[in-house]
């Protein structure tokens, strides 16, 4: 398999705190990659720094195979980088169409009221088209949130906790939703705390603890490394 993001010796530093350290991990293309941790562990600093939003103090983001260090977060949209938050980012008194055409228009993509109705349509939301996004169930809200991120057409989509606040059925839609994206060529990386989940769609997952990467692997070769279980694992099951 060929890398679409890699992430070489990155460091973020806060002050006198290291968020990460030396950060190196592969997400290869048209897969399902998960990134797991404690709270604090510097997931969504990973994030940050994968999208734009903070720039590593040191090491290189590539993205197919070129470094995209300083490179602007919507440069980077552009370039085919696509992103949900752990906390929503709706247009709560717009309609569930009007939130993703923002997004197909901001990502200036062609024709973006037949993208916004595609993904609308793909996210099992065509019911709720009209609905405005306030009065959504988390669920749904949360799909939303996938609409918008997959309206820009990426290539890598980072997920951020999209199983939070979802019953157990949603849960299993949603697995069944990362599974279909990655069937259209769409490269997920997951963070997650939802271990079921986890376990049952990803290809690959490494795990970060405060700002290292202890583990990478198979979810069966995460399962049973001992570092995991110890930093993280035995602590959610």
């Amino acid at each position: 398999m060929t890398a679409l993001l890699e992430i070489r010796s990155v460091a973020v530093r806060f002050g006198g705190v290291m968020a990460l350290s030396g950060v190196d991990l592969d997400v290869q293309k048209d897969s399902i990659t998960g990134l797991i941790g404690p709270n604090g562990a510097g997931k969504t600093t990973l994030f940050n720094v994968i999208c734009g939003i903070r720039q590593p103090t040191t090491g290189v983001v590539l993205l197919d195979n070129k470094e995209i260090n300083g490179v602007p977060t919507q440069k980077r949209s552009a370039m085919g980088i696509g992103r949900t938050f752990q906390r929503l980012e709706l247009f709560t008194t717009l309609s569930v169409f009007d939130n993703v055409l923002v997004a197909a228009e901001l990502a200036r993509v062609s024709n973006p009221h037949a993208v916004a109705r595609e993904q609308i349509e793909l996210l099992g939301l065509t019911d709720r088209t009209d609905t405005i996004a306030g009065e959504l169930p988390t669920g749904s809200a949360r799909l939303l949130e996938v609409a918008r991120a997959l309206a820009g057409r990426p290539r890598l989509l980072l997920l951020d906790e999209p199983a939070s606040g979802l019953d157990d059925v949603e849960t299993q839609q949603l697995g069944v939703l990362l599974q279909q994206l990655k069937s259209l060529g769409i490269t997920v990386l997951l963070v997650e705390h939802d271990m079921s989940l986890i376990m049952k769609v990803c290809d690959q997952i490494h795990v970060l603890d405060l700002g290292n990467v202890i583990a990478s692997g198979t979810p069966d070769q995460i399962q049973h490394n001992p570092s995991v279980i110890d930093a993280y694992l035995g602590a959610v099951r």
